[in-house]
């Protein structure tokens, strides 16, 4: 079980301090599952998009691409989502409210339920446990699967049927062929997307949890079948270790990648690979490694193009969440987009012509930033605080002037303006010093400059330390390398 209650904090904290908070809020007929980002959410999202692109896409020499959030529905027929993108709905029968059916089974058993479960075999959990309506305990309807595709038409006549993507992914499968000539590329090759996706959720909930509009880093692997093992990356981590929750396991077995990929704990070491280039990047986020896990899925878990399926789980203060879903997808999609499309996908690998296969990194922004929020929130007995890594907080350096008169704020003001050039900083004059402190602190940044009397004596300030709290007098004109130096201390660590 989770501590709700301090998600509930984190919750409140950023929808006070505006990280994130509900879209259109002054409307009261606004649907959930919609967020706006403010200032601090916006800027800390852009730091953990950076991260994932330094970590992930550069180390790896992925191509990074920005596809069309509308596709025509032919894509989505061709690649099976039409037929099976479905959740289990069933609506009340007196107060009409509508639910997730497996959600409602699974809330009042106790017991995960597998997404493979056809319409009459949740109707028949329903009754044998006895499940009714959550709000006014009346009797549900049957159960019918419903498609989470925004489906709609375009054009004048309005005769072309399109629909928002689900997932980012579908634009790399279809642009796969033109960038593999065009950038001169070899298997295997990673290709990248962030970018957002949409889902007609039945019941939103946990804020960013489970979104309509949600923000996804994908990453696509193509790679030749015969040459698996022919991975020369392999051999740099080879040693990292991971944790592994396999089949019907209990707790974690901690194996290394090399390990995983000899005893076939994972296909190969292509799988092995990039799993250790996801734990390294949420490691850099500041989770913990013993918070980080794979967890194998069973049959009825796994999406219908996945031969097999990894959740790559953090473990929060309110339980362990999914925030990457990998796929090993074999040649499914460049086989039925051929197909779908009559255009021949396969590329030209050494001698050989090869229909590619495909590893999938399928990760959350949005959750991925709540992760982060829950691992940096901190209470201590006098202030709350979010230990966020220097790199990642939303404002670098804040600037004040010990009080608000005799030339310090002036003072304060120049400093501030050297200091913004270079970094993402904050000016506050206003209140005490300590409340300025405690702002500071709850928002996560990570460095204070404070302008006193002395300030226009030595031309020296005070810098305290966020998570320490200790404070160190640095001449004005050494603070940006001082900082500089901090930060890149902090990045590299």
């Amino acid at each position: 079980m989770g501590d709700e209650s301090k998600f509930d904090k984190i919750q409140e904290l950023a929808i006070r301090r505006c990280f994130f908070f509900p879209a259109s809020e002054i409307y009261p007929d606004t649907p959930a599952g919609f967020w706006d980002y403010g200032p601090l959410g916006a800027a800390l999202k852009r730091r953990i998009i950076d991260v994932w692109r330094q970590m992930i896409v550069k180390r790896d020499e992925m191509l990074e691409i920005d596809g069309a959030q509308i596709l025509p529905e032919s894509v989505f027929e061709a690649s099976g989502h039409l037929k099976s993108f479905v959740d289990p709905l069933t609506e009340c029968k007196k107060c009409r409210k509508i639910f997730r059916a497996d959600k409602l089974i699974q809330d009042t058993t106790g017991k995960p339920i597998p997404e493979a479960l056809s319409s009459e075999e949740l109707d028949s959990l329903i009754q044998v446990n006895d499940v009714s309506c959550p709000e006014c305990r009346a009797e549900l309807s049957r159960v019918v699967k419903f498609n989470m595709m925004f489906r709609f038409t375009a054009g004048p006549k309005m005769d072309n049927k399109v629909a928002l993507r689900p997932e980012t992914c579908q634009s790399i499968f279809l642009d796969f062929p033109r960038l593999y000539r065009a950038m001169r590329a070899k298997l295997p090759i990673g290709i990248a997307q962030v970018g957002r996706s949409f889902r007609n959720e039945i019941s939103p909930r946990q804020s960013l949890v489970r979104l309509r509009e949600l923000i996804q880093a994908e990453v696509e692997v193509f790679f030749n079948p015969k040459k698996v093992e022919e991975f020369e990356k392999f051999d740099a981590v080879a040693e990292r270790k991971l944790n592994f929750l396999l089949l019907g396991a209990s707790k974690e077995e901690v194996l290394t990648a090399k390990e995983a990929a000899r005893k076939k704990v994972v296909q190969n070491k292509i799988v092995a690979y990039y799993l250790v280039l996801l734990a390294e990047f949420y490691e850099k986020l500041g989770i913990s490694p013993e918070k980080i896990r794979f967890r194998e899925l069973p049959t009825e878990e796994k999406p219908f193009y996945a031969e097999s399926a990894w959740d790559l789980e953090i473990k929060t203060s309110f339980g362990w969440l999914e925030t990457v879903a990998n796929h090993y997808r074999t040649d499914y999609d460049l086989k039925v987009h051929s197909e779908g499309s009559k255009t021949d996908l396969s590329v030209v690998d050494g001698n050989e012509k090869v229909l590619p296969w495909i590893w999938e990194d399928s990760m959350g922004i949005d959750r991925t930033l709540l992760v982060v929020l829950d691992a940096a929130y901190t209470e201590e007995p006098k202030r709350t605080l979010l230990k966020l890594p220097s790199y990642l907080a939303p404002i670098q350096v804040a600037v004040f002037p010990l009080v608000d008169r005799d030339g310090l704020t002036e003072r304060a003001r120049d400093i501030y303006e050297v200091l913004r050039s270079g970094f993402d900083a904050a000016f506050d004059e206003d209140d005490s010093i300590g409340r300025r402190y405690y702002r500071m602190d709850e928002i996560g940044v990570p460095f204070a400059v404070t302008v006193d009397y002395e300030t226009l004596k030595d031309d020296a300030v005070t810098v305290r330390e966020r998570d320490s709290k200790k404070q160190v007098r640095i001449k004005i004109g050494e603070i940006q390398d001082w900082l500089n130096q901090r930060i890149q201390m902090s990045h590299s660590a």
